[in-house]
């Protein structure tokens, strides 16, 4: 597995993750609108420079599992609900640990950045997602409600060493 920066060379596995998601009628977090760019080049043409966005590749089969992005800084709705990090796995490929893994391999860049102390969020019934976050560190805040998905969102923060 390998977490890497999306291009070009992945548009076809880019665009398979994009329809499954699509198809499944799931929530896509963590991937930068993609199910609104039929063409992975306009995807990556919207990219915002303030974020770090990646796809979890299959080394084997290169079949993208998993999108990613960390947020360098925040806007009113990301301080409030959504956090540094936004991921998710694609719906045939869940409960293997690929969002442990894809968390996991994120934090070094969190550091690198500056970024120690990292907010996580997840709606109050994902389990999965919450047992990504513990098992990377994360530490109970709150639970607050957004009001224009009508969602509760726990937070967490993960506390990285310098």
């Amino acid at each position: 597995m390998k977490l890497i920066e999306p291009t070009m060379e992945y548009d076809q596995q880019i665009q398979a993750y994009r329809k499954e998601y699509l198809e499944s009628g799931d929530s896509m977090d963590g991937g930068a609108s993609l199910r609104k760019f039929d063409k992975t080049q306009d995807w990556l043409d919207q990219l915002e420079p303030l974020t770090s966005q990646y796809i979890y590749v299959r080394e084997e089969d290169g079949k993208v599992v998993g999108v990613i992005q960390l947020r360098h800084h925040f806007n009113e709705f990301l301080r409030k609900y959504a956090g540094h990090i936004g991921y998710s796995v694609c719906p045939s490929e869940r409960r293997k640990g690929y969002a442990t893994q894809m968390l996991t391999g994120v934090l070094p860049e969190c550091r690198r950045l500056g970024i120690l102390d990292v907010l996580v969020t997840c709606l109050e019934d994902n389990e999965a997602s919450r047992r990504t976050i513990l098992k990377n560190g994360g530490v109970y805040e709150s639970t607050v409600f957004e009001p224009k998905s009508r969602s509760r969102i726990e937070r967490y923060w993960i506390r990285l060493s310098p």
